[in-house]
Order: structure tokens, then C-alpha cells, then sequence
């Protein structure tokens, strides 16, 4: 099984947030801590179990970009990212 990243877009699949779509910020364990720019920002992660997450091994150009740069994730980009991503999954209808 290919294992999430630092970047990577995840869906939790369980709890209040059930749909709610983030950002891997980092692994402790068996668990990820996550980041939507919004309510969950990088000051105040989400702790999730990866049995609870539906990955997306996808990596925003903007997020991949500051991670080759060695740069700390701001929620700003966060933000940008999933909006693009929530973008490119819902089409809007005529």
C-alpha cells in the first residue's frame, strides 16, 4: 500500500468532518495530522487515524513547490489548494 505524504490530499471517511477534504502535514504513527487553512489550521491540526482517511496521493503544484523549497506550509496555500482540487471535482453545471 502506498503510504501518504507530507502534501498529499486526503478525505476523511468517519467522525463530524465525514467528506471534509485536507492536506497531510505530517505522519506520528498511525495517525496523520491535517490541515484544511480554515478550521484545522497548521497551528491547530487534526490528528486522524489513516483507517479513517481516504487518500489522494495527488500534490498541489503550489504545496509541492514550498515542500522542494524546504518551507514551512502556510494555511494561505492550503486554502488555494484544496479550492483548486474541490474545483477540478465538481464541474460547475449550466
Amino acid at each position: 500500500m502506498r503510504e501518504l505524504e507530507t502534501g498529499m490530499f486526503a478525505r476523511s471517511l468517519a467522525g463530524h468532518d465525514k467528506g471534509r477534504l485536507y492536506v497531510v502535514l505530517e505522519r506520528t504513527g498511525d495517525s496523520l495530522l491535517l490541515a484544511d487553512g480554515r478550521l484545522r489550521t497548521t497551528d491547530r491540526p487534526k490528528k486522524k487515524k489513516r483507517k479513517h482517511l481516504q487518500p489522494d496521493f495527488e500534490i498541489s503544484a503550489a504545496v509541492a513547490e514550498r515542500i522542494r523549497q524546504q518551507q514551512s506550509l502556510r494555511d494561505e496555500d492550503i486554502r488555494k489548494a484544496i479550492k483548486e482540487k474541490e474545483g477540478q471535482t465538481c464541474p460547475k453545471q449550466m
